[in-house]
């Protein structure tokens, strides 16, 4: 019996939870990790009024009417303050980021000022104002960016160099982050080659390297477990293995209905021994339809399709909302971006009970996504996925005219 695709994406997502966050200092973490709870400033940024020009400090009462000239008895510059306050009647030329001096309220743009000889206190020198200035003019105040308090990340907010910046301009020294998710991944079947020339019936194994680079771009860090021949002891031993040694574990083939098709009973069996259940589910889908997940040794176990295509769809589907769970990502996040765009030519298909998803190519004119077919529909055929960016979300039916609207699961840049 067909299930809906809610309901497996809920059966795997219940068996995984986030990994217990772990505290780490700004240089060990990053971007893509999720923040484990709240971080708040404890000091004003900046902490100092400072300057966003190169000019001049003065007072704004001295420089209302212009031109006028000032004598210039000192320099600032970053991390540098003024050696005394500035009194009535002085400019002390400043630096972009340099602190502003005592009794100063007001920086004059240097594009304003003219410097002449005269009788300043350094080497003699003046300086001619040009334009008039006003108090705070060019002056970033104390907290300008972060006072007190304020939440500089929020838990369940992924890392972004921004962040980390932010994090670290606030002085924040460490805080908590969900680990990434160790994902083993393994391959199944007596068809698969590795390396040199085929035999016959052999295929090369295209699904390990590719849920492999999936995992390490879903934010994971990707275990290679290799390939297994069917046989139920084997494909025992490295299952067990990836669960000690990995947070997901994912496996390729032997999940469909054909006598060699040992995952699902592999995982039947581990699962049932850990006092668990595995789930082997038909899904309403169209590809990726076979689906098994268990728990072992509370490691979520996902056996994805061996059609390559399959694989890829179902990774989507289920295995990449289960790796962000596993990384805190918040329900909001698991999917990939979904977007509406408009065929540009017929998607047809056959109404069969199921949600098809198909391989496109979507790209932006005319200020909105425009979408084509990325070529062979079939779950053996890598070179349109290889082609696509986006999966059309079919619903069960005739299929979508050209010019119509349809619904897609992005999967790379428009």
């Amino acid at each position: 019996m067909l299930i809906p695709l809610e309901e497996a994406q809920a059966t795997v997502l219940a068996g995984c939870r986030a990994l217990e966050p772990v505290e780490v200092g700004w240089s060990e973490a990053t971007s893509g990790q999720v923040v484990a709870a709240d971080v708040v400033a404890a000091a004003a940024v900046p902490a100092f009024a400072n300057t966003a020009m190169d000019g001049y400090a003065v007072r704004a009462a001295d420089v209302a009417t212009v031109p006028v000239r000032l004598p210039v008895v000192g320099e600032v510059a970053a991390g540098h303050p003024a050696s005394r306050p500035l009194r009535a009647g002085e400019a002390m030329r400043i630096f972009t980021g340099a602190p502003i001096p005592e009794g100063a309220d007001a920086v004059v743009m240097v594009e304003h000022t003219t410097r002449l000889n005269g009788a300043g206190e350094v080497g003699g020198e003046q300086v001619e104002i040009h334009e008039p200035a006003v108090a705070g003019d060019h002056i970033r105040p104390p907290g300008d960016d972060f006072r007190p308090g304020d939440v500089i990340v929020v838990a369940g907010d992924e890392l972004t160099p921004g962040r980390l910046g932010a994090l670290r301009t606030v002085g924040v020294e460490r805080f908590p982050v969900h680990p990434r998710p160790r994902v083993g991944v393994l391959s199944t079947g007596d068809e698969l080659v590795q390396t040199g020339p085929l035999g016959p019936g052999q295929i090369y194994d295209s699904n390990r390297p590719t849920l492999l680079a999936l995992a390490a771009a879903a934010g994971a860090v990707p275990v290679d477990l290799g390939h297994v021949v069917d046989d139920e002891a084997s494909i025992t031993a490295v299952i067990t293995a990836g669960a000690e040694g990995c947070d997901v574990v994912l496996s390729t083939g032997g999940v469909s209905m054909g006598d060699t098709d040992l995952v699902k009973v592999v995982l039947d069996n581990l699962a049932s021994a850990g006092g668990g259940a595995m789930r082997w589910m038909q899904v309403a889908i169209k590809p990726a339809k076979p689906l098994a997940f268990g728990v072992v040794a509370e490691v979520p176990v996902l056996g994805l399709p061996g059609n390559p295509v399959s694989s890829m769809v179902s990774f989507e589907l289920f295995a990449r909302p289960a790796i962000r769970r596993r990384a805190g990502h918040p329900d909001a996040r698991l999917l990939r971006p979904s977007l509406a765009g408009r065929a540009d030519e017929d998607l047809p298909r056959r109404p069969d009970g199921k949600v098809q998803f198909v391989r496109v190519v979507a790209r932006v004119a005319d200020g909105e996504l425009h979408v084509r077919s990325a070529g062979g529909q079939g779950s053996h055929q890598l070179s349109a996925m290889a082609r696509a960016n986006a999966l059309a979300v079919l619903p069960d039916g005739p299929g979508v005219s050209a010019g119509d609207r349809v619904d897609l699961l992005l999967l790379g840049e428009a």
